[in-house]
């Protein structure tokens, strides 16, 4: 059964007190169950970000405990600072990470505002996935008013809490919710003028900006207001102007491809009642939000951006797009920094956007990617930016993995007189290699006038890079299967009920033991062909990398075999020992077959380079 995890980010309204910040963190951190993966604190905005995860009833436990330490540590009547804010703990979602779904989370939110209210006395709305109702699902139009019109508000019987508490000033209120992960981003100036930041972020956010004419560069807020009239509805984005409201409703919908309707509802104006009111002009990006703001430590500008799907906008894209209006205006972007954690995907897509960018192939290491894009998009600009630490979800190896070992020290303890590590896991090391090489081969011709020829090139490139990583996982793979295959055959066996149950998972212990070469097999046999096609496709100066590669590739296709057979002979089920005879067989027929051919066109290339060079 597969692990369950969830993420949680709760915000709070403290981020100059260290101690406070501690204090909070520290109360998170005692649940069993909970790791804390980041701590963002920012000094003028007055606001720390947590990131932690766990399974769900951890997650709970530690959003709870967050929220009660909190109220303790910090009183809002003193609270100041430039991010939007309605409470001590001001908002915390749950967020699906592994084995849960988006109504899983929104059933924790739901849960955790019931225990907050009823326990802390502190009122609590719900909102995104957990939302009570459509026109609490937005963050921004629960949290409007703020936490100076927050007890007003609470006596408003369309604002009344989902979970209500008697108003506690020093607490405020929280809100909870279920929601995608959110990639809060922030876009760096050349300057220290935060309506520069702010033209900008208004261009690039979904809900846009009022609409202007006349001067509107460089600058567009510098412009002349325009408003809807009797007979006159102009377009914001172009210079259309409908005798209707529909008529300016329908170009909008097939010149620019949104709703002028929900564009209006989004800036709070009532779409039926148009006339009077200022013309809408949508930014660009769906998913996206942004403000701009003044940063003191930084001396600088920023374009606050939170992206709610970065698989619909990526925050490289938003970022050219702010490089390019900056441009536009005479500003520099210097760089970006990434507020908490990043997923993994997220990152790893904004690194090939920049490698294609550059005619560079994208079938490369992942940390080569993902530095890429650290680079890229300056990331390390204000702050240091560390992958380790930032990206969720990285691919990484235990710190005690045989993969994780110098090559001197893991060929040390293959020489040693235990079982494990042994051929399997050597088999598994060698087709990796040889999946290598074909990347490399690949690699180096990458780059051509051919673009039929490139195209080809990094698609087998990324192949061989994701064999390569597979292979590498079963290294270590190999050797557990063993050892639990050993812990199996340790077990007692006086009565006949221990022998049976030792029987049986000494069993399912061989089978696994089977399995994990099996697979090292069946993908060394493909590392095999990628190296045959780089032979063919690369430059010919490489073609005895690609042979080795094909050796080495074959070597693990061979190894594999020979682990599967070796342990077959202890298996009592003749159907499933007859069905992986038939499998290796047939496997050691193609890989024999492949590298026979792969071996007699790098000879012959080889033979001929000879003969043309003695002419």
């Amino acid at each position: 059964m597969s692990r369950k995890l969830v993420e949680c980010v709760p915000n709070i309204s403290e981020g100059r007190d260290a101690a406070k910040i501690k204090q909070v963190v520290d109360a998170i951190a005692a649940v069993p169950g909970v790791r804390v993966l980041d701590v963002d604190p920012g000094a003028d905005t007055n606001r720390t970000v947590i990131t932690f995860v766990g399974e769900p009833d951890a997650v709970l436990a530690g959003a709870f405990a967050c929220i009660a330490e909190a109220a303790k540590a910090i009183d809002m009547r003193q609270h100041h600072g430039a991010h939007p804010r309605m409470g001590a703990t001001d908002v915390v979602p749950f967020v699906p990470v592994e084995g849960v779904t988006m109504e899983d989370c929104a059933e924790l939110a739901r849960r955790l505002g019931k225990n907050v209210a009823a326990e802390l006395a502190i009122p609590v709305y719900l909102y995104e996935s957990a939302a009570s109702r459509p026109e609490r699902r937005n963050l921004a139009e629960v949290r409007r008013g703020e936490y100076e019109g927050l007890e007003k508000k609470l006596r408003d019987p369309q604002w009344a809490p989902d979970f209500a508490a008697p108003y506690n000033p020093g607490a405020g209120a929280t809100i909870i919710g279920a929601r995608e992960f959110l990639v809060a981003y922030n876009v760096t100036l050349n300057s220290a003028d935060k309506a520069h930041a702010t033209d900008i972020a208004f261009e690039l956010r979904e809900k846009g900006r009022v609409a202007r004419r006349g001067r509107v560069k460089p600058y567009y807020q510098a412009g002349e207001l325009i408003y809807y009239a009797e007979g006159s509805f102009p377009c914001g984005n172009c210079d259309f102007t409908g005798a209707t409201w529909q008529e300016v409703v329908d170009h909008c919908a097939s010149a620019h491809g949104y709703d002028l309707p929900t564009l209006m509802r989004l800036n709070d104006v009532d779409p039926a009642n148009p006339v009077g009111q200022k013309v809408r002009r949508r930014g660009l990006y769906d998913h996206c939000k942004a403000i701009g703001w003044y940063v003191d430590t930084y001396r600088r500008a920023q374009i606050s951006i939170n992206l709610t799907d970065y698989k619909q906008t990526a925050p490289h894209t938003v970022l050219e797009a702010a490089r390019r209006l900056a441009g536009e205006r005479g500003l520099v972007v210097t760089g970006s920094e990434i507020v908490g954690l990043v997923p993994f995907q997220c990152l790893l897509a904004s690194g090939r956007h920049y490698l294609k960018a550059m005619g560079k192939s994208t079938g490369v290491p992942v940390q080569d990617i993902l530095q890429t894009a650290v680079f890229s998009m300056g990331l390390g600009d204000v702050a240091p930016f560390e992958v380790e630490k930032k990206v969720l979800g990285l691919p990484t190896y235990d710190a005690k993995a045989l993969v994780a070992m110098p090559v001197h020290a893991f060929t040390d303890e293959v020489s040693r007189d235990t079982p494990a590590p042994g051929g399997g896991s050597i088999a598994a090391l060698a087709g990796s290699l040889g999946a290598a090489l074909a990347s490399m081969v690949a690699n180096l011709a990458q780059g051509g006038a051919d673009a039929g020829k490139d195209a080809k090139l990094i698609v087998l490139a990324e192949k061989a890079q994701s064999l390569k990583d597979r292979l590498m996982v079963a290294v270590d793979a190999d050797t557990n299967a063993f050892n639990a295959f050993m812990d199996a055959r340790r077990l007692p066996d006086a009565t006949p009920e221990q022998k049976a149950a030792r029987h049986e998972a000494m069993q399912a212990g061989l089978k696994v033991a089977i399995d994990v070469p099996l697979d090292t097999a069946k993908t060394s046999l493909e590392a095999l062909e990628l190296a045959g096609e780089a032979a063919r496709l690369g430059k010919v100066a490489s073609i005895t990398d690609a042979a080795v590669g094909a050796q080495m590739a074959h070597a693990g296709v061979r190894g594999g075999i020979w682990n599967v057979v070796i342990n077959l002979k202890d298996i009592t089920d003749t159907a499933y020992v007859a069905n992986m005879q038939a499998q290796c067989t047939d496997l050691l027929a193609r890989s024999t077959e492949k590298l026979a051919e792969v071996t007699a066109y790098v000879d012959q290339k080889l033979l001929d380079r000879l003969q043309k060079a003695k002419k």
